[in-house]
């Protein structure tokens, strides 16, 4: 067994159940120091007994890369991919039809892992492309990306995609919906950009007047594609009430500036609620499934996305990320 093949499995099946980073991060540094030994320094290594000398390979970690290159399938590996994740919805045709994902992010902003580390995660998956969009300036506490690092990122993707085929990485960004509906990026810098997906993430308790205002200005901007995880729930831990806005408004906006209502699949967020996704159906929004990925293994959190949105009529017609990824390309563009 390739045993950076298991190390990197099991951290993705540690981030699908939602362990803590600290225990994912163990897994993946230590594939990170696997990989760059050579051969027979490994080898040499596992008959020695001599793998915890290593920075960043612990017990565990040796015990795995030990079982691994005898050719025995790690306990740890099997204990994580029997009982770690929780068991993921039939996505059914939607998911089949899903060509990529329109929302994830890096540790460039407040994800786990590097945009490589995502993307091999996402062509594992046999998605035909990815969408970075990691935060905008404000948004501090996420390490929100200043126009100067957006930049520098754009440079990493760029110099990356020939390196990634069939899989593509598309620049975006989820850029903050500031209180007066402006969008917190340089406006030369959006229109540059793939994709943009636009969220409100502060003064999520603003008044339903005010609220409305602020997601329709958004909404009517022509650089913004998605409208990110709209009233902002939160359905675990202290948990987190719907944003208050007048949603056929905003809704119907979305439709005539042909904006997705994004139906985001995290977890803890399952947003829009299904009444709302049924009043977005209802008006003929278009929709993008995406799963908000902080981490690797959260990518194939879209079933979660996609079943809700069978449950409520949505077709794959209606859904943006079926789309090629050319095709994809030129909707956006569009706008």
């Amino acid at each position: 067994m390739d045993p950076v093949g298991v190390l990197r499995q099991i951290a993705l099946q540690l981030e699908r159940a939602g362990a803590p980073t600290y225990r994912v991060r163990a897994f993946r540094r230590a594939a990170a120091v696997i990989a760059a030994l050579p051969e027979d320094e490994l080898a040499r290594r596992v008959r020695d007994a001599t793998l915890t000398e290593l920075s960043g390979i612990g017990a565990t970690t040796a015990g795995v890369v030990t079982d691994a290159v005898a050719g025995r399938e790690p306990a740890y590996l099997t204990e994580v991919t029997t009982r770690g994740a929780p068991d993921l919805p039939d996505g059914g045709e939607l998911l089949r039809a899903l060509r990529g994902d329109c929302h994830t992010h890096s540790d460039y902003s407040d994800g786990g892992s590097s945009i490589e580390e995502m993307a091999l995660a996402a062509r594992e998956l046999g998605h035909e492309y990815l969408v970075l969009t990691d935060h905008s300036p404000r948004l501090t506490v996420a390490r929100g990306l200043s126009a100067e690092r957006l930049r520098g990122q754009l440079r990493v993707i760029a110099e990356l995609n020939p390196t990634l085929a069939p899989l593509r990485v598309l620049t975006g960004i989820e850029v903050d919906i500031l209180p007066d509906g402006t969008l917190d990026q340089d406006p030369e810098l959006l229109a540059e950009l793939d994709v943009v997906v636009a969220s409100v993430h502060s003064q999520l308790r603003m008044p339903e007047p005010e609220m409305t205002r602020r997601m329709l200005t958004a909404v009517a901007d022509p650089r913004v594609n998605i409208l990110g995880h709209c009233t902002g729930r939160l359905l675990k831990g202290r948990g987190r009430p719907e944003s208050r806005f007048d949603a056929r408004a905003v809704f119907s906006a979305c439709r005539d500036n042909d904006v997705a209502v994004e139906i985001n699949s995290r977890p803890e967020r399952l947003d829009p609620p299904r009444r709302l996704l049924r009043l977005a159906r209802e008006l003929g929004c278009r929709f993008a499934i995406d799963s908000d990925a902080h981490a690797p293994g959260q990518l194939s959190w879209l079933p979660y996305g996609c079943a809700r949105a069978t449950e409520c009529g949505v077709r794959p017609a209606d859904v943006v990320n079926t789309l090629p990824a050319d095709e994809f390309i030129a909707w956006a563009s569009g706008h």
